[in-house]
C-alpha cells in the first residue's frame, strides 16, 4: 500500500516549526490573493458560459494550490507547459486579465484572432507556450525545451502540468524516458484529481502511486498533498533547485480534487457521489491557506472579505470591457497564413468576401 502524501499544514492552519519560513509573509499573502482571484474568475466565467456569453470553459476550483504553489517556485522566464486547468499559473505570472478573457471570447483583441479554443493559452512574453487539445503533447515539448536549455547553458528549468489520465498516454512515457536518459532540467507535476474526465483513476491504472513510476525512468518521485500550498511549494521548490543545479528531473504527484465538472460540457453527478465531493470540500485549498495565514497573524476575516470584494469589482469591470470589443474582421481569416499573400489566397479572400456580401443582401430582402 502506498504511503500517505507528504503534507505540511495541520487542520487548524498551523505547521511544523521547520516549515515556518518556507514562504515569507508577503509571498504567502500574494498566493492567497491569487487563489481568491482564481476562485472569483472561475465562478464568473462559468456563469458567462451558462448564459451563452462564452462558448466553453474549464474551472480549476479545488486545484488552485497545486497550480499556484508550483508556479511561484520558478523564475519569471522559466517556461510553464500547461494542460488546461492552470489559470492560477497565468495569474501568478501576471498575464493581463483582459488578454485571458479576450482569448475566451475570441474578439478582435484576442491574439489568436478567435481561431483557438477557449482556455488554450499562448503568451510568449510570459513564457507560456501554446496549449493544445490532445492530452500529453506538452510533455515532450517541455522535455525538448529543457534539453535545449541544458545544451545551451541558459539555466532555465521547465515545468509541465498533466492530469493522472495523461500519465497513461504514450507521450508521458516518451517524455519521462528522454528526460531521465538525458538528465534534463524539468519538473513534471501530475494534478491527480481522481478522474480523467469521467474515468476514475482506479479504472485507468493499477498503480498505487503514479509518483512511483519515476524510479523506472531514473527520476526522483514525490507524492504530495496537492491541496496544501506549503507542501506544493516545498516539493516543487526543491525539484526546481535540483534541476537548476544539474541534478536532473523530478516527477511530482499532487493529490487534489476537481470540485466542479471536467468542463462546461460535462456532468460530474453522473459518475461521482455528492458524499465524495463533500469529503474533499473539507480539504479546500483556499480555506486551508486562509487558516494558515490567520495562524501566522497576517490575515483576518475582514481582509479576506475585502480581497474578495476587490476581485469581484475588478472582474465585473473586466467583463464589461472585453465584451464591448467586436469579433475579428472577416478578412483576418486569411491573414497569417503565409508571410506574403499569395495570388491564390488573395483570390479566395475576395471570393469569400463577395459571397458574404451577397448573403447579407439576400437577408435584407427578407420581409
Amino acid at each position: 500500500m502506498s504511503q500517505p502524501p507528504f503534507a505540511i499544514l495541520n487542520e487548524d492552519g498551523s505547521c511544523p516549526e521547520e516549515f515556518g519560513e518556507l514562504l515569507e509573509d508577503e509571498a504567502l499573502l500574494r498566493a492567497l490573493d491569487t487563489m481568491i482571484l482564481n476562485r472569483v474568475l472561475d465562478e464568473r466565467f462559468l456563469k458567462l458560459q451558462r448564459q451563452g456569453r462564452l462558448g466553453f470553459y474549464m474551472t480549476s476550483r479545488g486545484e488552485e494550490a497545486t497550480t499556484i504553489g508550483s508556479a511561484l517556485c520558478l523564475n519569471p522566464d522559466d517556461p510553464i507547459f500547461l494542460s488546461y486547468r492552470e489559470l492560477g499559473a497565468l495569474l501568478h505570472r501576471g498575464v493581463p486579465l483582459d488578454a485571458i478573457l479576450n482569448q475566451y471570447i475570441g474578439n478582435n483583441r484576442d491574439l489568436c484572432r478567435g481561431r483557438q479554443m477557449p482556455v488554450h493559452y499562448c503568451y510568449r512574453e510570459f513564457a507560456i507556450p501554446s496549449v493544445s487539445s490532445p492530452v500529453g503533447t506538452q510533455l515532450p515539448h517541455a522535455c525538448g525545451f529543457a534539453y535545449a536549455a541544458k545544451l545551451r547553458g541558459t539555466g532555465h528549468v521547465t515545468l509541465a502540468f498533466l492530469g493522472e489520465g495523461t500519465a497513461s498516454q504514450g507521450d508521458f512515457h516518451t517524455a519521462l524516458n528522454f528526460a531521465g536518459v538525458f538528465h534534463v532540467p524539468a519538473v513534471y507535476v501530475i494534478r491527480n484529481n481522481g478522474y480523467a474526465i469521467s474515468t476514475p483513476e482506479s479504472v485507468q491504472t493499477a498503480a498505487t502511486s503514479l509518483a512511483g513510476r519515476a524510479e523506472g525512468y531514473g527520476l526522483r518521485g514525490w507524492r504530495i498533498d496537492g491541496n496544501d500550498l506549503l507542501a506544493v511549494t516545498n516539493a516543487v521548490g526543491e525539484a526546481v533547485e535540483r534541476a537548476r543545479g544539474g541534478e536532473g528531473p523530478t516527477l511530482i504527484e499532487a493529490l487534489t480534487y476537481r470540485v466542479g465538472a471536467h468542463s462546461t460540457a460535462d456532468d460530474p453527478s453522473s459518475y461521482r457521489s455528492d458524499e465524495e465531493a463533500a469529503r474533499w470540500q473539507q480539504l479546500d485549498p483556499l480555506a486551508r491557506l486562509g487558516r494558515h495565514a490567520r495562524w501566522r497573524g497576517i490575515c483576518d476575516d475582514e481582509r479576506e472579505r475585502a480581497v474578495f470584494r476587490g476581485c469581484e469589482e475588478r472582474v465585473s469591470a473586466l467583463v464589461a470591457e472585453c465584451e464591448a470589443w467586436p469579433p475579428p474582421e472577416l478578412e483576418s481569416l486569411f491573414a497569417d497564413v503565409t508571410a506574403e499573400m499569395t495570388p491564390q489566397l488573395s483570390a479566395q479572400r475576395e471570393a469569400y468576401l463577395r459571397f458574404v456580401a451577397s448573403r447579407e443582401t439576400d437577408f435584407e430582402d427578407v420581409p
